[in-house]
């Protein structure tokens, strides 16, 4: 395994309407977590800066606003999309309402560090200034969101200095969250979830570190939290009274 360039800690705060970051042990019903997962924090800053010689690591989220739950209930398409002809929505056999439990009123720092993949020579601080650069020009590749793509960010800026003011005093254990993919080494794109027991702390959401390893071996990589693991679970929020719900 070769170590990674590991850069300095960088600060993206983002905020929006509406969030959805769906809980894997709910299959048909779309029910959020409470906080954003990695890989929704991952896939913002991707969306604002991406370079196939570096990846993200996320340390940290930090919530600003109370936890607010939104109910939406709406109509969708229950078969996937066939290339051979179009899917006509308003039938009655190709849709069904569900049900989505979203987050709204929504604002996070995020906190991260880029890494350097093996077998890159390059100084990390090219790709630190890199994206500091878009993102005091509020540039993005692709428009990011939270979650689900029709819940999109309305805005980004770096740090603005006062987030820690601005943090929510919940605690509380949040069950299983997924981390990452573990792909397999033959390059067929499968890959298996890995699971760490999420917590937040005085409104502070950390992950676990993940190491960089070339040829990954979903079989033989330890794991923080089998899949199997996975159950239906309550979500415990304590600030004296639970999350408040509209």
């Amino acid at each position: 395994m070769t170590t990674a360039k590991i850069g300095s800690l960088l600060a993206l705060r983002v905020w929006g309407d509406y969030a959805c970051f769906t809980r894997p042990e709910l299959k048909v019903e779309r029910v959020s977590y409470p906080v954003m997962t990695p890989s929704a924090a991952r896939g913002v800053l991707e969306a604002i800066f991406w370079h196939p010689q570096m990846r993200w690591q996320v340390e940290e989220i930090w919530v600003l606003k109370p936890i607010r739950y939104y109910s939406i209930l709406r109509n969708e398409v229950t078969k996937r999309a066939d290339t051979s002809r179009a899917i006509v929505a308003d039938r009655p056999d190709t849709r069904a309402q569900r049900h989505t439990l979203a987050l709204r009123d929504v604002d996070y720092l995020i906190r991260a560090r880029v890494e350097l993949l093996p077998g890159v020579d390059h100084h990390i601080a090219k790709y630190q200034h890199q994206f500091r650069r878009r993102l005091q020009r509020g540039q993005c590749f692709t428009t990011p969101y939270f979650g689900c793509r029709e819940f999109s960010v309305a805005g980004f800026s770096p740090a603005r200095g006062d987030e820690r003011r601005l943090l929510i005093q919940q605690s509380g254990q949040l069950g299983p969250m997924l981390l990452d993919l573990n792909y397999y080494a033959d390059c067929s794109g499968r890959g298996e979830p890995i699971f760490f027991p999420a917590a937040l702390n005085g409104g502070i959401l950390r992950y676990p570190r993940r190491p960089i390893k070339e040829g990954l071996d979903a079989a033989t990589e330890p794991r923080l939290l089998h899949p199997s693991r996975l159950q239906p679970r309550a979500q415990t929020i304590h600030r004296g009274q639970s999350a408040l719900r509209d």
